[in-house]
């Protein structure tokens, strides 16, 4: 292959890109949409109300139907992701988040030596079924103000089995309803 080959093909080459973006730009001023002044119509939904309607419809099932589908395994591998901020065992200490030994059916912002935030700190209810239950599904949702950066649990086998996990690891864990 000589020179002159290898010039041809390198100048197709760059055509061809000038000839695409040259097209767009030509098509951009061509067919160049406004936007409107005026919004014909303006459809205004609050999607906190909308997630917190849905947590408490849904907190709203048998709980007893609910820890059912649970499975203490199935919990100990979802809880996993709970484990990167919070602590589980026996004496565990805080981390990110408050250490959840005994959570259940303790008042909700009890751990002395974790600073949570003043909406956990005023909730005053307890972690029992519902409440671990609904703040699962969205915590940002269940108690609005939160520090907690998760998103949530979806699937009910995913909340029952945590549930029955953190039920399970307590100095006395309560009998289920």
């Amino acid at each position: 292959m000589d020179s002159f080959e290898i010039n041809k093909i390198i100048t197709a080459i760059l055509l061809v890109v000038l000839l695409v973006f040259g097209v767009g730009k030509i098509s951009d001023i061509v067919f160049e949409v406004k936007k409107p002044d005026v919004e014909g119509y303006k459809v205004e939904v609050k999607t906190t109300d909308l997630l917190k309607a849905k947590a408490s419809s849904e907190s709203q099932i048998n709980i007893a139907t609910l820890l059912a589908m649970g499975d203490m395994e199935h919990g100990k591998k979802v809880f996993k992701k709970c484990a990167a901020c919070h602590s589980i065992k026996q004496g565990g200490g805080n981390k990110i988040g408050p250490k959840l030994w005994n959570v259940m059916f303790r008042p909700v912002g009890a751990v002395t030596d974790y600073k949570y935030s003043k909406s956990l700190s005023n909730y005053k209810k307890e972690w029992n079924w519902e409440e671990m239950n609904g703040f699962l599904i969205k915590p940002s949702t269940w108690i609005k103000g939160n520090k907690m950066g998760f998103a949530g649990l979806k699937k009910e086998k995913d909340r029952a089995s945590v549930i029955l996990y953190l039920n399970q690891n307590s100095d006395s864990p309560k009998a289920l309803p």
